[in-house]
């Protein structure tokens, strides 16, 4: 499962593409958490590539979410127009931990202010 991630001036924009279940979760759990608790305060984590979210997954998300809360920064979720992953994220309440937006600019203008 491929995740990398690019810095811009402000904030760090982390991208996954593939399925995040089980084996999927497993497969970037560590990278994901070193690159979401790096060297940026704001971190924006792109989903819109995502082709499936299962409990697993989302739960990698909000523990990387807190950690990187509990170090004075913000994760803001980008959906873009991935119905599948918007859906399940909406069922699960998490956007009151880790808001979710289907612009990009949008994510990234949340996750600086």
């Amino acid at each position: 499962m491929p995740i990398d991630f690019a810095d811009k001036d402000n904030l760090r924009l982390i991208m996954i593409d593939g399925r995040l279940d089980s084996a999927g979760s497993d497969e970037i759990a560590m990278k994901f958490a070193a690159m979401s608790s790096g060297a940026k305060p704001a971190v924006v984590v792109d989903l819109s590539k995502v082709s499936f979210l299962s409990s697993i997954g989302i739960r990698l998300i909000i523990q990387n979410a807190k950690s990187l809360q509990n170090k004075g920064g913000k994760m803001i979720l980008f959906v873009g127009d991935n119905e599948q992953v918007s859906t399940t994220l909406d069922s699960t309440g998490i956007s009151t931990l880790v808001p979710m937006f289907s612009e990009l600019t949008q994510a990234e203008q949340a996750a600086v202010a």
